[in-house]
């Protein structure tokens, strides 16, 4: 075989991947917590924020899941991730996350007592926000505005509630593009970013929780879930 003949070759094999429904349905990853740290102790590509108090955080193994731990005492602090993702193409986001200590009290409709355990915010490139919330009190399903600094706007979503499934490991799939446009009422710009916190200084009380497998993904039928269709599996 001739060397023009075999690039030919390697070159349609090579398209005939690309234009294959397995590469075309292939996810992002985001967030699997295996790929190492830094001279910090912080994972690969996520930074930082300290926003009360001193983070106390760990990159651990439970089991054949690879996870960010974060534990609260009286503290607020996230890892963030900046991101450029066209929410049309990769509007599900899935993600696993465990709670092991729910902030005594925690209920973000009240301001003096706005701690979770676990929150995963996405960010859009106009300072829209959309956050998951894990709250200690307000009830599963329950969407309503939180507090943001000006010029920002963040809608909350609580997927899980209370003490009823903590101590186990949740799988949930949201799509972004349908929540957006639910609760802005707008078609959704590109995703900038994603933020993993976790907080309990308004409660001063203490809270912990895990998070794994942070993926976006193109939008399959059975993973369409949306403010009017919610869901989580274990």
């Amino acid at each position: 075989m001739s060397f023009s003949s075999l690039l030919k070759g390697s070159f349609i094999a090579l398209w005939l991947f690309l234009l294959s429904p397995a590469w075309a349905t292939q996810p992002l990853v985001i967030g699997d917590f295996s790929m190492g740290v830094d001279e910090e102790g912080i994972p690969l590509g996520w930074e930082l924020k300290e926003r009360s108090g001193k983070a106390d955080f760990d990159i651990l193994r439970d089991g054949d899941i690879h996870a960010l731990c974060l534990r609260s005492e009286d503290t607020s602090f996230s890892f963030q991730k900046p991101l450029d993702i066209d929410p049309r193409e990769f509007p599900v986001i899935s993600w696993k996350w465990k709670v092991t200590k729910l902030p005594q009290g925690g209920d973000f409709r009240k301001w003096g007592k706005d701690d979770q355990a676990a929150q995963l915010f996405v960010a859009f490139s106009n300072a829209n926000i959309i956050v998951y919330i894990w709250d200690t009190t307000a009830p599963r399903g329950h969407v309503d505005d939180a507090w943001s600094p000006p010029f920002i706007s963040i809608k909350a979503v609580v997927l899980q509630s209370g003490h009823a499934q903590t101590g186990r490991w949740l799988t949930e799939s949201r799509n972004v593009y349908e929540d957006y446009r639910e609760l802005f009422e707008k078609e959704p710009p590109r995703i900038a970013g994603i933020r993993l916190q976790i907080n309990s200084q308004h409660t001063e009380t203490s809270g912990e929780s895990f998070f794994a497998d942070v993926l976006f993904k193109r939008q399959r039928t059975a993973e369409v879930r949306g403010i009017s269709n919610p869901s989580s599996k274990p």
